[in-house]
């Protein structure tokens, strides 16, 4: 048998699978579904290590899964359309639609390279007229449900991008893609009103149990369901009125000063054409220019301004002053807080740092007085300074102040959300032109179905220039209202890049559908995806996305579920020296640079031997050429072994085995055994050291058998057999290439997987430790169903053991069956 040579037996395993479709995929009601879906790339450049570990864990899951009997989807598709593609070509100088192609096809080769067994005739390519019109499809029909509005909102504004992000792309206060500090601009924007399914997306969490708990944590946290009670302020001397939102009513007679965030829009009301127009102006512009992270942190120094205006206490009738301060913000509650700094330590922070009045309204035993108290005071306690209310406990207290405001129309039990409407509109070239109108009789028109796809010109000048290029194309924006037939301007913003993906798993199952969306027969038959694969950064934006459009997707009866995926898990990070694999940091480690050098099943042993695949790990040259090593040592353990496989091993296993033949198979099945669990849970490194274990253990084997005996060989061979069947999923080419040098027909992945006998995983004998008083004082090598009572008899028997009795009196013997004796003594 030749030299292991693997960039030769790889593109010639690649080739039989592409030949012979081994990776098509088709319903079968014969066989159970399995849905595994990797979240797919943005064509943006060429792979490197750090991203295909991802798609590695998912080809080696899919074809474990394909050999356990199910029918497996795993497709793979293009996140073309959006920012993150239009940036690279405008950095390499470009155009978006030359460099996706560019980036697909050699990604694509990457793909095959490495090979990963994905059904090519399913890929999708977001920035395809054929997906990208059923978006705008998807968008008329949030528009029909009144969920895509055009409103004026404060937004996320990146200079270098010059485009509008949602808070999702917003890193720390700067932008996620070229790391731009972040400002805030009041424009006019489209928005999906996800806030209207905010209620299902927090109740249907709890149906996620398959989800990693930190996800669901996140999600939680980022929709920010809190009870409380708003009401309203009149200002005084004005008509304007502030709405606030409390969780803590029973607080109200507390509040020694108002709070408003440095961006709402009372702050230039309430001091225009006043003294304090200027200096309050320049606070809220020095405040904004912090960013949301540093002002929402609680080191952060507290800071502000007075406006020289005044609230009115809705309870006392107290004239309250109204402060900007830089730790409110806008994306929570009203961006206006009734300050009680008794009782938050913000509040107490500022108002010490001001010399505003602090009243104690609750009282704890040890009493506190405002002027005094070294910081806020956040327990239970007794209703003080409160009026009527004084004198109760604060709960029962805070019933009763809402129960009294309710009463007398100052407002209302409520639920506040810190999550806000979706901002999908983009001032860039490269994505979905939004499929609506503006006409100067008729106001905002949707364009009709039957006109879709509305079409991205592909001579738009696509440099961003603070507005959408889209908008200088006079071709493109001349149009007719669909409505009235007069002249109208098509809208001049596209779809931000998170609208495609919300979607898309959706669209594997049929991806060639032109009468909707996708066929609902065949999503009915697939979904939802059985296991979602992808990085934890996407917790609160793609994935929270997804599950609202599935949502507005169920309500509309499109789809019968109301979640799509069952099973997600968060893959960790690549490093090497230190820092995550990235080409700005010249740190990468490219897929064709393994596969020239050691071929592609290295790179993949070792990119699921280095760690767990959920954290975060550290790439290691000397680990690739460990990896290589052990395929080597695999490739012997069959090369140097000719004539040693019985082809009818099963026949030739017997009853009368002899020792060194139990040992083998007893490692064997509980290889199989330990394997299939690892899998299970995706602890790929675990069930990769198993199987190195094996490889050992067949080696040790094969050197002190009798290579005549046919017991010997069929223990080899069951061996060697299920250790090529337990690698296939990981190592594909090698393991194909070993099992036809067998005889046997390929492929292997078409090979049911092993299924271990328990009976003969089982160990013949176990170690038994034996205490006394606790305390290890022997250890036996017992039969592993040995009788407990028995096992007493031969610990009492032991020399070691009786010294510790001798003179005692035996009162207690406790027996862990399998594991352990001890005798308690006086």
């Amino acid at each position: 048998m030749p030299d292991y040579k693997p960039q030769q037996i790889e593109s010639k395993w690649q080739d039989y699978w592409r030949e012979h479709k081994l990776f098509h995929t088709e319903r079968l009601e014969n066989k159970p579904k399995f849905y595994y879906l990797d979240m797919y790339p943005y064509p943006s450049g060429e792979l490197h290590m750090g991203h295909v570990r991802n798609y590695i864990i998912g080809d080696s899951f899919a074809r474990y899964k394909a050999m356990q009997g199910f029918n497996v989807l795993h497709p793979m598709g293009w996140d073309a359309l959006g920012l993150p593609t239009e940036n690279a070509a405008i950095k390499f100088n470009t155009h978006p639609i030359e460099w996706t192609a560019q980036c697909v096809a050699a990604m694509k080769k990457q793909f095959d390279r490495l090979g990963i067994s994905y059904d090519w005739e399913r890929e999708i390519d977001t920035s395809d007229p054929g997906y990208y019109g059923w978006t705008q499809w998807l968008f008329l029909k949030l528009y029909e449900k009144g969920l895509a509005y055009r409103g004026t909102g404060l937004i996320n504004w990146c200079d270098s991008c010059n485009t509008v992000l949602a808070n999702e792309q917003v890193t720390d206060g700067c932008c996620e893609r070229c790391d731009t500090e972040v400002v805030k601009k009041d424009l006019e924007q489209w928005f999906f009103a996800i806030t209207k399914y905010a209620e299902p997306l927090l109740d249907d969490l709890k149906a996620l149990d398959e989800w990693p708990e930190r996800v669901v944590k996140m999600q939680e946290h980022w929709l920010g369901r809190s009870e409380g009670f708003s009401f309203t302020l009149g200002v005084d001397g004005s008509d304007e009125s502030m709405e606030v939102f409390t969780t803590r009513i029973d607080t109200i007679y507390g509040v020694t000063f108002m709070v408003l965030a440095a961006e709402h829009p009372l702050v230039a009301t309430l001091t225009e054409g006043t003294e304090f127009a200027e200096p309050v102006a320049a606070f809220a512009r020095e405040a904004l220019a912090e960013g949301d992270i540093n002002r929402s942190d609680e080191e952060t120094e507290k800071k502000g301004i007075f406006t020289g205006a005044y609230a009115i206490h809705p309870l006392s009738g107290a004239r309250i002053p109204i402060w900007v301060a830089n730790y409110v913000m806008m994306d929570y509650g009203t961006g206006a807080i009734m300050a009680v700094p008794a009782h938050d330590q913000r509040d107490f922070e500022f108002a010490r740092k001001y010399d505003i009045p602090i009243t104690v309204v609750i009282q704890p035993e040890d009493e506190l007085d405002g002027a005094t108290m070294p910081e806020a005071y956040i327990g239970d306690g007794t209703q003080a300074n409160s009026a009527e209310f004084s004198g109760v406990p604060n709960l029962e207290a805070l019933e009763n102040i809402a129960d009294h405001m309710e009463a007398e129309d100052m407002g209302s039990r409520d639920v506040n959300w810190r999550l806000r409407d979706w901002c999908i509109s983009r001032q860039r070239y490269w994505g979905a032109p939004i499929p609506v109108v503006h006409c100067d009789g008729c106001g905002i028109v949707p364009v009709p179905e039957e006109d879709l796809p509305i079409l991205l010109p592909a001579d738009a000048e696509f440099t961003a220039m603070g507005d959408s290029p889209l908008a200088r194309h006079e071709e493109f924006m001349s149009t007719t209202c669909p409505k009235c037939g007069g002249p109208a301007r098509r809208e001049a913003d596209t779809m931000d890049t998170f609208v495609y993906s919300a979607w898309y798993y959706l669209r594997y199952p049929s991806p060639h559908e032109t009468g909707g969306p996708f066929d609902r027969d065949d999503v009915e038959y697939w979904l939802p995806v059985d296991q979602y694969v992808g990085g934890i950064e996407h917790a609160t934006g793609h994935l929270l996305y997804s599950r609202f459009i599935t949502k507005v997707l169920h309500d509309l009866g499109w789809v019968s579920f109301r979640e799509p995926f069952k099973n997600l898990f968060t893959q960790g990070m690549v490093y090497k020296d230190g820092s995550k694999m990235s080409k700005s940091k010249g740190n990468v480690v490219t897929p064709d640079q393994i596969n020239d050098r050691y071929g592609a099943d290295t790179g993949r042993l070792f990119s699921l031997f280095m760690g767990p695949p959920e954290q975060d790990t550290e790439w290691s040259d000397e680990g690739v050429v460990g990896s290589y090593r052990f395929l080597w040592r695999a490739w012997r353990l069959v090369a140097d072994n000719p004539g040693l496989y019985l082809p009818e091993w099963s026949d030739a296993l017997s009853a009368e085995a002899t020792e060194a033949q139990r040992a083998m198979r007893r490692k064997t099945h509980q290889t199989i055994a330990k394997v299939t669990a690892d899998f299970e849970s995706m602890a790929f490194n675990t069930a990769v050291a198993a199987i190195m274990e094996l490889s050992n253990e067949i080696s040790s084997y094969v050197d002190k058998i009798d290579r005549e005996d046919s017991g010997d060989r069929a223990a080899y061979s069951e061996a060697i057999v299920n250790l090529l069947l337990l690698l296939s999923p990981i190592t594909p080419h090698i393991c194909d290439e070993l099992w036809a040098s067998l005889g046997l027909p390929p492929s292997a992945v078409q090979q049911p997987w092993p299924t271990a006998d328990e009976s003969l995983a089982a160990e013949e004998t176990i170690e038994l430790v034996i205490q006394v008083m606790g305390k290890v004082r022997d250890k036996l090598d017992v039969p592993a169903d040995v009788d407990m009572d028995a096992a007493v008899e031969m610990a009492l028997a032991t020399e070691k053991v009786n010294k510790y009795l001798a003179g005692k009196e035996i009162v207690k013997t406790i027996k862990v069956p399998g594991r352990l004796i001890n005798f308690v003594v006086k």
